[in-house]
């Protein structure tokens, strides 16, 4: 076995191991299974990347001890060396983060955030799709199949802003939303690629209307990128108009574009028209390959139901599926797909266990 380095970041850029029958690739993946439902669900989405990956690649895991139980435990979230670790990687696959005991904001800006900015995961994948079998809480869905490109690592969760006087009558509290034109051209031209790959129309989201410096810094990018893409047709919507249009009119979206915040929210309210988030997957993608990507189900740690088995690894095990596409494995993703489509179209209405969808999932592969 021979292993081959990327010259910038230090990374492993995939081991060639050579045997008499064929020639496969080895992958050192970081897995962390986090909180709650996500140590459940991530041995299941390991299962499928391995059994849709044979013969093409093969997958070398390293698990992390990142989350709650850590947090609590010695007080560490990220620590320099396990992020260091994580860098040398060629991807990530994440369960989920987020524990009752623990202040909300603390493991997510601590581990989730800083490994997006750490690793410059620049582009939020994340698609929507209603599959056959899965209902839809609207009355007419039609035909659901769009992914929204949302902007990772600049807007309002970059940390900038503060507080003082804080526990008074007179407190302030800011958070400034940061918005570069690096960093916006960068996504605005994923976006396009991404387009010209599906069904050729990027619909811009922004509140240019109210936020007018960054909504027409993004405006302006968009129109200049999209001179170069004169395939790909494009318009624009306010965020309000957009949440209108997701449960009145989903079927008119194909590439969403917009920036961190409107991202995390639209894309949430995708999941819940689609049938839920048990079936989101999504990515943190570093499309220079400079550092690891990260792929996870967008759903939390859902901690009312760790622990009982129950939980649905769907979206994880779509995630797998991202993470193959990512890494040059198209017919393994492929393989994926359309296994867990014809498991939800069967069998997605019935009640089973964590570990009988997973089974049945890679009885199709």
């Amino acid at each position: 076995m021979s292993n081959t380095w990327n010259a910038r970041s230090g990374r492993r850029a995939g081991a060639t191991s050579v045997t008499a029958m064929s020639t496969t690739q080895t992958y050192h993946i970081a897995v962390i299974p986090g909180d709650g439902i996500g140590k459940e669900i991530i041995p299941v989405a390991q299962a499928a990347l391995d059994k849709a990956a044979e013969g093409a690649a093969h997958f070398e895991y390293e698990s992390f001890d990142l989350g709650a139980e850590r947090y609590l435990r010695d007080g560490a979230i990220l620590p320099d060396e396990d992020l260091e670790r994580i860098k040398r990687t060629d991807a990530i696959l994440l369960g989920a983060i987020g524990d009752p005991r623990i202040k909300a904001g603390i493991l997510e800006r601590g581990l989730l955030l800083k490994l997006r900015f750490a690793l410059d995961q620049y582009v939020n994948l994340r698609p929507s799709k209603l599959y056959k079998g899965v209902t839809s809480p609207l009355a007419d869905p039609g035909d659901i199949d769009f992914v929204v490109v949302r902007e990772g690592t600049e807007g309002l969760y970059c940390g900038a802003g503060g507080a003082i006087r804080r526990d008074t009558p007179a407190e302030v509290a800011t958070e400034v939303s940061l918005n570069t034109a690096y960093g916006v051209e960068r996504v605005v031209r994923y976006a396009f690629e991404l387009a010209m790959k599906r069904r050729k129309h990027v619909t811009l989201v922004h509140k240019k209307n109210v936020l007018v410096n960054a909504g027409d810094m993004w405006q302006r990018i968009v129109d200049r990128v999209g001179e170069e893409y004169p395939e790909v047709s494009h318009d624009y919507q306010h965020i309000d108009a957009a949440t209108i249009f997701l449960v009145s009119d989903p079927s008119r979206f194909d590439v969403i574009l917009t920036d961190n915040l409107f991202g995390d929210i639209l894309t949430d309210e995708a999941g819940a028209v689609v049938g839920g988030v048990g079936y989101s997957a999504s990515g943190c993608i570093n499309a220079s390959n400079e550092y690891p990507s990260m792929f996870e189900p967008i759903h939390g740690s859902a901690p009312d139901i760790a622990g009982k088995g129950i939980a649905n690894p769907t979206a994880a095990i779509l995630s797998t599926a991202m993470l193959l596409r990512h890494l040059g494995f198209e017919e393994p993703a492929v393989r994926i797909e359309r296994a867990v489509e014809a498991d939800i179209e069967e069998l997605g209405s019935t009640q089973r266990s964590t570990q009988q969808v997973g089974q049945d999932i890679l009885a199709r592969l």
